[in-house]
């Protein structure tokens, strides 16, 4: 997967970027830089793109 492919994301991250790149478009921000910080934001949200499988949940001690 190359960088910056969005293949690896939900449909519901992908509405979410779009929709937080909008209203930073809305405030004046260009494009490209609406795209990285809606990215950022999702990424910092929800850890980034789909992840599945067993053992994924956090181990206690």
């Amino acid at each position: 997967m190359p960088r910056g492919d969005k293949s690896a994301y939900t449909d519901k991250q992908k509405r979410k970027a779009a929709h937080i790149e909008a209203g930073y478009e809305h405030k004046g921000v260009p494009k490209e830089d609406a795209q990285r910080i809606a990215w950022a934001t999702v990424n910092k949200q929800s850890g980034g793109g789909k992840k599945s499988g067993s053992g994924r949940k956090s181990r206690k001690k």
